[in-house]
């Protein structure tokens, strides 16, 4: 078995960039298993319209921690953007697949792409092997899960398959959302945070003259970010992770320097926030602060707010506070039943298509994937304590039943926001997958780091 190659699985950002920083610091040859037909850029960057901006202004969105400014210096060779602006996602994919190209010309024969879905992971006495759908099986000495998002399920009560392919469409990606829609329709999209968001300038973007309501719990739409780009004052030190000191902490601030830097001078310091937090005090945020968080966290470029703010102000889009009862077929349109939030009065949306926008999910025990299944069921990993992805420790090692951990086992991205919290945006993944790229290659002593 050879021990020198790591098997990645997964080809998006996070398995994308892995590869090629094993190959910056001199490590171990790699494998990257990628079941959809796009390799190096992952769902964010591989289904985006055109249209679709990142979320980051370009000079946060380098892939490589060490160097700020790579991405915002490519960018502006090829566009002539500078470092404020907002690009088009689209774009970004094409930066990550050139990185892909050239990391395998420099080193020829060292990063394999296989193009198929992986079934089985088995450690064995040596390393492990990689069972794929194909009957191959990969060889390897360390074996690294970057599986990206989960895909959105279906919250109850609504059941796909009684609504069907017109009437239900559980990819808010697809490039035919709009088939079969008429300026006269109704489209509901289950949601209101930045998938919604993509969704609805998709709509419009593809011709839908129609109507668009966005439901969710609470109805909150994501924040813009500033049009200027200022320094943040870092704080000196880490923030207690207690919930109602922290919470106040950021209110005073607030007042004094605005919500923006507020919340991101907490940045540096939000996973070990996270990780300094005790499970009841991470479950009462979840509970209680993370539709909050998010929408201030996670914000839009200024022009795709205003745009989303035209829509609802010409009508096209309604955004309503609420919960869904009942789904069900009557005359060719989904009749839904709702209940407005904070309210007993039960209304109807009438919608010629449904659009699953709730956003990935983490919970293993509803993951339609074979790999986690299997990883499961053979106890090398378990759901973490939230059930937000894949129990790790502070390593990126997983954690499988009654805390047992195998040392050639990992994971990166979003599947390990239950140990990181923060590890969805790009500035937070790269240097993930940069301190774990220099681990595997031998590398984390070099530079006084382990000195």
């Amino acid at each position: 078995m050879s021990t020198n190659r790591v098997v990645i699985i997964g080809a998006g950002f996070s398995g994308t960039l892995c590869a090629i920083n094993l190959l910056r610091h001199d490590g171990p040859d790699a494998t990257l298993i990628e079941r959809n037909p796009v390799v190096g850029r992952g769902t964010a960057y591989s289904a985006a319209h055109p249209e679709h901006l990142l979320n980051v202004r370009a000079g946060n969105m380098s892939a490589f921690p060490e160097d700020p400014g790579h991405f915002a210096r490519w960018l502006e060779n090829r566009l002539g953007s500078n470092s404020t602006t907002f690009a088009p996602r689209r774009v970004y994919g094409d930066y990550l697949g050139e990185m892909l190209a050239e990391a395998a010309r420099a080193a020829p024969g060292r990063i394999e792409i296989v193009a198929d879905t992986a079934t089985r992971i088995s450690p064995g006495a040596s390393g492990i092997a990689v069972a794929l759908a194909s009957g191959r099986r990969i060889e390897g000495g360390t074996a690294v899960l970057a599986l990206g998002n989960l895909p959105p399920t279906a919250p109850p009560p609504l059941d796909p398959v009684a609504l069907g392919p017109v009437h239900y469409r559980g990819d808010p990606w697809a490039p035919n959302i709009t088939t079969t829609l008429t300026t006269a329709d109704t489209v509901l999209l289950l949601g209101s945070g930045l998938t919604m968001v993509d969704t609805a300038l998709l709509l419009q973007a593809t011709g839908f003259g129609g109507r668009i309501v966005a439901i969710s719990r609470r109805g909150l739409l994501p924040r813009a970010h500033s049009d200027s780009h200022g320094n943040i004052l870092a704080l000196a030190e880490r923030p207690e992770p207690a919930l109602r000191r922290l919470v106040r902490d950021v209110r005073v601030a607030a007042l004094a320097i605005g919500w923006r830097a507020a919340i991101d001078r907490l940045r540096p310091f939000s996973q070990s926030i996270w990780r300094a937090a005790s499970p009841d005090e991470q479950a009462r945020f979840l509970r209680h602060l993370r539709p909050w968080w998010d929408v201030h966290r996670h914000r839009l470029a200024p022009s795709v707010s205003a745009r989303i703010d035209l829509m609802i102000a010409s009508g096209q889009l309604t955004v309503v506070a609420g919960k869904p009862l009942s789904y069900v077929i009557e005359d060719g349109e989904v009749c839904v039943r709702w209940r407005r939030r904070a309210t007993d009065d039960i209304e109807t949306i009438r919608a010629r298509t449904v659009v699953n926008c709730t956003g990935p999910q983490g919970d293993l025990s509803r993951a339609d994937d074979e790999v986690l299944r299997h990883l499961v069921a053979d106890g090398l990993a378990r759901a973490d304590v939230n059930r937000l992805g894949l129990d790790v420790d502070a390593q990126n090692n997983l954690v499988g039943a009654g805390g047992a951990i195998d040392k050639r086992l990992f994971a990166l991205g979003p599947m390990t926001r239950g140990a990181f919290w923060e590890i969805s945006a790009v500035p937070d993944i790269r240097r993930q997958v940069w301190t774990l790229a220099r681990k595997l290659s031998n590398a984390h002593w070099i530079g006084g780091e382990g000195l």
